[in-house]
C-alpha cells in the first residue's frame, strides 16, 4: 500500500531525530578514555624508565673501598660523615696528596676537635689540613674545591665522600672544574649501608630514592647552567643562606 509523502521531511532539511545517543556525543567518551588511557600509559613508562634508571644507578655504586687508581695534588673530604674524615686523613698521611681541604664543616667544628677524633696525626692536620666553613651543600663543595685547587694551583684532586654519595658529588665537580679527568674519586662506604639488598631497609630504600632524585636532579641543572657560582637553581636549593655563604668572594678565611 502506498504512503502519502510527508510534509515535513526532516532529511531534506539536514536533520533528523535518531533513536540513542547522539553519534557526536558518544565519541567524547571515547576520546576521554583514550586521552586517559595514553595518559596512564604514559605514566607508566616513565615511572618503570626511572625505576629501571634507580636501579642501574644503584648497580653502579662502589661495594668495596679501594686506595685512588694515582696520586693527586690535593685531597677534597667532604663532610657527612666521620668515616670520610678519616679516610682522607689516612690518604693524605699516605701520600696520596700534598694538603688535605675538609669542605662543609660546621662552624662548631675546630681544628683542635679532629686532631683530638684522630690523635696519631695531629702534625699533619696542623700542616697541610684546611678547614672550608662556607659550603653548605654539594655545589658548594665544589665552588670551594675548585676556589681552593686554584688558590694552590693543584690540577688534579682526589675526593673522598660516601659511595651514595659520589655520583652526585662527580657531577658537581666535573661542572665546577670544566674537566672530569682532574678527579679522583674515592668513595667511602658507609657502615650499615648494603646497596645489594636495599629493599630489604626502608631507611636504606628512602636514602638511596633521595639521592637519586638529587642526583638527577643535578644532571639536568649542570646541563643548562654554565657556573655554578651563578647558579639560580642553588638560591632555590639552598633557601638562600647557603648559597650566599657558598657564592661569596674569596675571603682568607676560607683557608685557614
Amino acid at each position: 500500500m502506498l504512503r502519502a509523502p510527508d510534509p515535513y521531511p526532516t532529511e531534506a532539511i539536514g536533520w533528523a531525530w535518531h533513536d540513542g545517543v547522539c553519534p557526536r556525543r558518544a565519541a567524547a567518551p571515547a576520546r576521554r578514555r583514550l586521552a586517559l588511557w595514553a595518559c596512564g600509559l604514559g605514566g607508566g613508562l616513565g615511572a618503570l624508565a626511572l625505576f629501571a634508571g634507580f636501579l642501574v644507578f644503584v648497580s653502579a655504586l662502589a661495594r668495596h673501598e679501594r686506595s685512588p687508581a694515582d696520586r693527586a695534588d690535593g685531597i677534597v673530604a667532604l663532610t657527612g660523615g666521620a668515616q670520610r674524615i678519616g679516610d682522607a686523613i689516612d690518604l693524605l698521611a699516605g701520600g696520596y696528596g700534598r694538603r688535605l681541604l675538609i669542605t662543609g664543616v660546621n662552624e662548631r667544628t675546630s681544628r683542635d676537635e679532629i686532631a683530638r677524633l684522630n690523635p696519631t696525626q695531629r702534625a699533619l692536620i696542623a700542616c697541610c689540613v684546611d678547614l672550608d666553613y662556607r659550603a653548605r651543600n654539594t655545589i658548594g663543595n665544589a665552588i670551594e674545591t675548585r676556589r681552593w685547587m686554584r688558590a694552590h694551583r693543584f690540577n688534579t684532586v682526589a675526593v673522598v665522600t660516601s659511595n651514595y654519595h659520589m655520583p652526585r658529588t662527580l657531577i658537581e665537580l666535573d661542572h665546577a672544574l670544566q674537566d672530569s679527568d682532574r678527579v679522583l674519586p674515592h668513595p667511602v662506604v658507609t657502615e650499615g649501608l648494603d646497596a645489594d639488598r636495599w629493599w630489604q631497609s626502608p631507611p636504606t630504600a628512602r636514602l638511596l630514592a633521595s639521592e637519586y632524585v638529587k642526583f638527577l636532579a643535578s644532571w639536568v641543572r649542570t646541563r643548562f647552567e654554565d657556573d655554578p657560582e651563578r647558579s639560580r637553581a642553588a638560591i632555590l636549593i639552598g633557601r638562600g643562606k647557603p648559597v650566599k655563604m657558598v657564592a661569596e668572594p674569596l675571603m682568607m678565611r676560607g683557608i685557614d
